[in-house]
């Protein structure tokens, strides 16, 4: 399902976009200030994001900003009023792939949503993430916040295989088979110790990479 993040502080607006766009089968999940959009984008990236041009918290545009330092092919749409055409075009320069004029007909609004994600497709499936703790997959490139992290094949692909298990444990003895035994590289469980250790450090030991004692890790969401 097209999952879309809408950060609008306008209930009427924002209840009537979501009610339209779920009978479309869109999932819409609305955010009325910049500071829960960024709490809900930190754990998880969706298809496709509305931003209104102003919030009681701060600028759509600054928003947009801290967007793009983590997911570059998110598709951003603007909503604004009239009035701020002149910022929209600085808003482009800094990430933005469209906007709609306030007040807009539903209609326009899905037809801008389903032309932009034909231009670009669903990009959230190029990154997954938990926590601080981002990577992109095209790219093969992680990052904690906005700092792109430098690792070794080994612990690219420990953290690889615990993003992708999201919320499961992962037994010490699945993880040697999966990342060292597929490749016919048959190696000790002190490997598993020494990579996992180098890799908290590298990330400068994120909350969401748990250890469960005698079993094995587990990437969870923090509270």
């Amino acid at each position: 399902m097209i999952e879309i993040y809408y950060v609008e502080d306008d209930v009427d607006i924002s209840c009537a976009v979501k009610e339209f766009l779920g009978q479309q089968g869109y999932k819409v999940s609305v955010f009325s200030t910049v500071a829960s959009a960024k709490e809900a984008l930190a754990s998880m990236c969706p298809t496709l994001v509305l931003v209104d041009w102003n919030m009681p918290d701060g600028s759509g545009k600054l928003l947009v900003q801290w967007i793009r330092l983590k997911w570059k092919e998110l598709p951003v749409i603007f909503l604004t009023v009239r009035g701020d055409s002149c910022d929209i075009v600085s808003g482009f320069e800094n990430g933005a792939d469209d906007y709609i004029v306030k007040p807009f007909e539903l209609e326009v609004l899905l037809s801008h949503i389903k032309a932009l994600l034909r231009r670009t497709g669903d990009a959230s499936r190029q990154y997954l993430s938990c926590g601080s703790l981002s990577i992109d997959l095209k790219k093969m490139s992680v990052y904690n916040g906005t700092e792109e992290i430098g690792l070794s094949p080994s612990e690219y692909q420990l953290l690889l295989y615990l993003l992708q298990n999201k919320g499961k444990t992962i037994t010490r003895r699945k993880l040697l088979e999966e990342i060292w035994d597929s490749c016919g590289n048959y190696v000790n469980d002190n490997t598993l110790t020494v990579t996992m250790k180098r890799l908290r450090e590298k990330l400068h030991q994120p909350v969401c990479l748990k250890t469960v004692r005698s079993v094995g890790y587990r990437m969870e969401e923090p509270e």
